[in-house]
């Protein structure tokens, strides 16, 4: 059995109860694959992630994220949160921004009065569902035909793909039938209006069927993802925020700017367990 600085912090939003929890365990270079994996299961939260020292001499820490299910080779809610609990544990980065290694390689993180921001990594795929995937996902969500704009694929290491649909109310409407859903990371958006009373300017959700969270509360991957897509086509201006986790009661924000060649994505975090975990 070993003993670890731990922390449980909170990301995209500065109320510890809202947002999307994330397990930080500090000084894991010790620890198994096996016994990385068994910890995030146990925990049940969607991610837990271990931080390391850097393979990499430009990265201030390394960093394995682990689904219930698995390790990720990316993610972005455990991206600033594991960022926000380095810090946190006394962390001193190399520069003026804070680099981290994960398995899709460096990741640039900065720091500001909204909290923490990544640059967000370019897709690896992209472009149209095809048909009979399209069709699946549609089904399995219980989205009307009609209230589909368009679907594509948003991969950044998550292999996500993205519905965008009609309004914000088919987007908190939806009632997804997982096992028609296994196997997919499936993510649905929409545009707000001024009638929706919200400051956001777009709504989205995110569904894991077999993790155990289905339905994750607030993600930086997807976000980041479907931020390239709305850029990419004109759809979004370059500086705005979406909501998501608001059919949770979780009520996370996700912020979104481009800065000259760079797409940042971030939010706010907070602690809400600090101490030491023997495992």
């Amino acid at each position: 059995m070993s003993v670890h600085p731990f922390r449980q912090v909170n990301v995209f939003s500065t109320d510890p109860l809202l947002g999307n929890p994330l397990a930080v365990v500090h000084h894991a270079g010790e620890l198994s694959d096996a016994r990385m994996a068994a910890f995030a299961n146990w925990t049940n939260l969607s991610e837990t992630t271990f931080l390391l020292p850097p393979t990499d001499p430009r990265a201030d820490y390394r960093v394995r994220i682990f689904t219930t299910m698995g390790e990720l080779p990316f993610a972005g809610h455990p991206t600033l949160g594991s960022c926000y609990a380095w810090l946190a544990q006394g962390g001193v980065p190399q520069g003026a921004e804070i680099v981290q290694e994960c398995a899709i390689g460096l990741v640039r993180i900065r720091r500001g009065a909204d909290g923490l921001a990544f640059v967000a990594p370019p897709l690896l795929r992209e472009g149209p569902l095809e048909a009979e995937v399209r069709e699946r996902v549609r089904a399995g969500l219980g989205v009307a035909a009609e209230d589909v704009v368009d679907a594509q694929w948003v991969v950044n290491g998550p292999k996500w793909l993205a519905l965008r649909l009609r309004s914000r109310a088919a987007v908190l409407a939806i009632k997804p039938d997982y096992p028609a859903l296994e196997g997919l990371m499936v993510g649905v958006f929409a545009a707000c209006d001024t009638g929706d009373g919200v400051e956001s300017q777009f709504e989205s959700r995110a569904f894991i069927a077999g993790e155990a969270a289905p339905e994750d509360p607030v993600t930086g991957s997807l976000n980041a993802g479907i931020a390239r897509w709305l850029l990419r086509e004109g759809l979004a201006p370059e500086r705005y925020v979406i909501s998501q986790g608001t059919a949770l009661g979780r009520a996370g924000r996700v912020r979104v700017e481009v800065v000259g060649e760079d797409l940042w994505v971030g939010g706010e975090c907070v602690t809400c367990i600090e101490g030491r975990v023997a495992f």
